[in-house]
């Protein structure tokens, strides 16, 4: 994706950030990628002899990250929705989740036909406070690249998101997805309550066993991200809703397998099936499931209408 940034970045904005120490960090955080100031980390020999990527920074080595929050996010419209990014109405819940490079995990999200109130892309499960794009991509905050959703539960159920997560990418693919390799491109998913980690578990069983290798998904609960500041940051406003927007690259690395998610009745806890039934039919995922390449990134930019499946 490093070409794909580098023509885009160069035409970006210029944004100041500075450390929680009030120490400058880089005088132009959207700077080309290609030319990053922050090195990214390098593997040890064994990753290097073994085939391995390069292993998750641990807190205390993370960069130290600021106070500031990112730029130009509040008062910030979705590009589709047009819903207030940081708006979570009552009785609307949160999702977040990473897959891989975060401008078609997003884009799958925000066309389900309906119930979605906003997606963001961010940095997800880290150690650094406030990062930016070069930072994320150093490998030196412990984050992912993630998309928060805010939905109406009573129009899509938990479980038709979590599908699309299982079968938008490749979850068996370690500390990368494609061509993109490194921490923050691995996958995750991050619970808010128990219902959501059951949900998350149990689906994961299933798909395993269908796949017949490895799942190497990050769960877990987004509270043990509180003593970091947060699970959640919002990533540059240039990310947000990127290939809905004139210019944008049709660029994904997401490796659908092309398996569809085991049916939730053979799955799910028997106590949640009736709160948690999916609100999405077959019929839909046999018109508009992922599908081996990514094909999200040339879908329509508008959400699916309902019924036309």
């Amino acid at each position: 994706r490093s070409l794909v940034l580098a023509s885009i970045l160069s035409t970006a904005p210029s944004t100041a950030f500075h450390t929680a120490k009030n120490t400058p960090l880089v005088s132009n955080t959207l700077q080309s990628h290609s030319s990053q100031i922050l090195q990214p980390l390098k593997m040890g020999f064994f990753d290097m002899i073994s085939g391995g990527d390069a292993p998750l920074i641990s807190p205390e080595k993370a960069l130290p990250g600021r106070t500031q929050t990112m730029p130009n996010i509040k008062g910030y419209k979705h590009y589709i929705t047009g819903k207030d990014l940081l708006e979570v109405p009552e009785g609307f819940e949160e999702a977040v989740f990473a897959n891989g490079c975060f401008w078609g995990s997003e884009k799958g999200i925000w066309r389900l036909p309906e119930g979605i109130h906003s997606t963001a892309v961010g940095y997800c499960a880290g150690f650094t406070p406030n990062p930016t794009y070069e930072e994320a991509c150093s490998g030196r905050t412990g984050h992912t690249e993630g998309v928060r959703v805010v939905y109406d539960p009573s129009k899509v159920s938990f479980v038709d998101i979590l599908r699309w997560f299982w079968e938008a990418h490749d979850p068996c693919s370690g500390m990368g997805q494609g061509n993109d390799r490194g921490t923050q491109y691995r996958s995750g998913f991050y619970y808010f309550n128990e219902d959501q980690k059951r949900l998350i578990e149990a689906s994961k069983e299933a798909y395993e066993k269908q796949l017949g290798k490895s799942i190497t998904t990050e769960i877990a609960a987004a509270d043990e991200y509180d003593q970091y500041g947060g699970l959640w940051y919002f990533g540059e406003v240039y990310h947000q809703q990127y290939l809905s927007k004139p210019g944008a690259r049709p660029y994904c690395s997401a490796q659908p397998q092309g398996v569809s998610l085991a049916p939730f009745e053979e799955w799910a806890p028997e106590d949640l099936k009736e709160k948690y039934e999916p609100t999405l039919p077959e019929a839909f995922w046999k018109a508009h499931a992922p599908r081996k390449g990514c094909s999200v990134v040339n879908a329509p930019n508008e959400p699916i209408k309902v019924g036309d499946w």
